[in-house]
């Protein structure tokens, strides 16, 4: 097909749209003819480097050679990649019967981000941006090494976003590389706007309760775990990535852990996995304590506890769900409130709520105190998805432990580290502890 037929076809795809501008251009012994989507280019690139040097430049042959010189250059094999250069912001330049795409997008959503998700005391504030070509610039300016590989693909049929694979060549999994493009070839989605979407387009178990893929937004924990061999998704129009594969303790890390000493990084671990033990199993813990297993714990602590629940006419059960119902709906309510007025909404509500529900009789005190810290241990958890996780998690001990008691719990527990062990990410072990591709390189005098 001709250059001229493939311009042909592509007007025709426009047919009953205004969008379209088809300029032919003629002085002297020169001729191009250009088409380009007039809201979607540059406007000053397109003045600055075709019409001015087409005025200038005196021979078709010299405007050719500075055309392919330019870095926005690129060939257009076929009327589809043609069709699809245009809709992504390409001026089509047709001369001496040879089309060109020069890139000359308009980018609006290229500035960079601040952290809003993963804030950290120390270390860098920079965050990913709306722009694909602004996000791969940040981390190739983090990450020097030439064996970094970025795969492009076209995924989603109407907004056809350009989706970027990185790796590191060298270090990466192959075998959770070639898992994740199979996946990927898999898709056949309409829509595709965000990166975390490819969490459940490329999670084969679809009720996982376990997060399969990292969400982040830092670039800096983009650079670390690239490093460390994994996979990083990135979409246009999207200011985070996704990383696979994932091990249960990488949700479990911040990239401060890195900025602070051994034992203070420890300390802060230490206090994280003890809130997850808090989370947990705290409510399990106190309905199987009040309601089948008092001995367990001394007898003025038990006294104490009943003392608190004189006049509350619920069991346990009934008094814990009441009470992480409300806590839930709380914690929904400060994300989908506005930031201005989420954390004192949140604040004012709980508080109010606390008082009103130890006044009323319809809750202990002590359920109060026990909410109010599986609260706090929530949020100490790093990553979002994980904290959801082990929201839905806790529900489930808390339905066995007013069950079956404390052995129940102790049981579920027990079946909770089971399917951790029996859980992977794209073929890594999810609940791996020791990294044997570290003792390798130590054995082979690497490291």
């Amino acid at each position: 097909m001709s250059s001229k037929e493939i311009l042909s076809w592509i007007m025709n795809q426009f047919n009953d749209t205004v969008e379209l501008t088809y300029k032919p251009l003629e002085l002297d012994n020169k001729k191009i003819t250009v088409l380009y989507i007039k809201s979607l280019i540059d406007q000053e690139l397109f003045q600055k480097y075709i019409l001015q040097p087409f005025f200038e430049i005196d021979s078709e042959e010299k405007l050719q050679v500075y055309l392919m010189a330019l870095p926005q250059f690129q060939e257009v094999p076929s009327k589809e990649e043609g069709l699809l250069y245009v809709m992504e912001g390409n001026v089509l330049v047709e001369i001496q019967e040879n089309l060109y795409a020069i890139d000359f997008k308009l980018s609006k959503n290229s500035d960079v981000n601040s952290t809003s998700v993963e804030t950290t005391i120390h270390g860098s504030e920079l965050a990913l941006s709306d722009n694909l070509m602004t996000n791969i610039n940040i981390i190739r300016s983090f990450y020097h090494e030439p064996s970094l590989t970025i795969e492009y693909f076209l995924k989603g049929e109407v907004n056809k976003p350009k989706v970027a694979v990185i790796y590191d060549q060298e270090k990466v999994k192959t075998t959770a590389l070639e898992m994740i493009k199979e996946k990927l070839k898999e898709i056949d989605k309409q829509v595709i706007t965000e990166s975390p979407q490819f969490s459940n387009f490329l999670n084969q178990k679809r009720f996982s309760l376990f997060p399969q893929m990292l969400l982040t937004e830092r670039p800096d924990r983009i650079v670390y775990n690239l490093a460390g061999g994994k996979i990083v998704l990135l979409v246009d129009g999207s200011p985070q990535c996704m990383m696979a594969p994932v091990v249960f303790f990488d949700f479990m890390t911040t990239m401060e852990d890195n900025y602070h000493t051994f034992v203070i990084s420890n300390y802060l671990k230490l206090l994280r996995y003890l809130g997850i033990f808090v989370c947990l199993l705290l409510p399990g813990i106190y309905i199987g304590a009040a309601s089948f297993s008092p001995e367990v714990f001394r007898t003025e602590f038990m006294l104490t506890i009943a003392g608190s629940r004189m006049g509350v006419p619920f069991t346990s059960f009934v008094e814990v769900l009441f009470m992480l119902f409300f806590m839930e709906l709380l914690l929904e309510a400060s994300i989908r409130l506005p930031k201005a007025i989420s954390a004192t909404a949140a604040t004012v509500g709980g508080l109010i709520l606390g008082t009103a529900v130890t006044e009323a009789a319809l809750a202990s005190s002590i359920m109060v105190i026990i909410v109010s810290a599986v609260a706090i241990s929530t949020f100490v958890i790093p990553v979002n998805e994980m904290a959801f996780a082990i929201r839905i998690v806790r529900l489930l001990l808390i339905v066995v432990a007013s069950i079956f008691g404390l052995a129940g719990l102790t049981l579920g527990f027990l079946c909770l580290v089971m399917y951790l062990v029996n859980q992977t990410s794209f073929g890594e072990p999810f609940l791996r502890v020791y990294n044997y591709r570290k003792e390798n390189k130590k054995s082979e005098g690497e490291a």
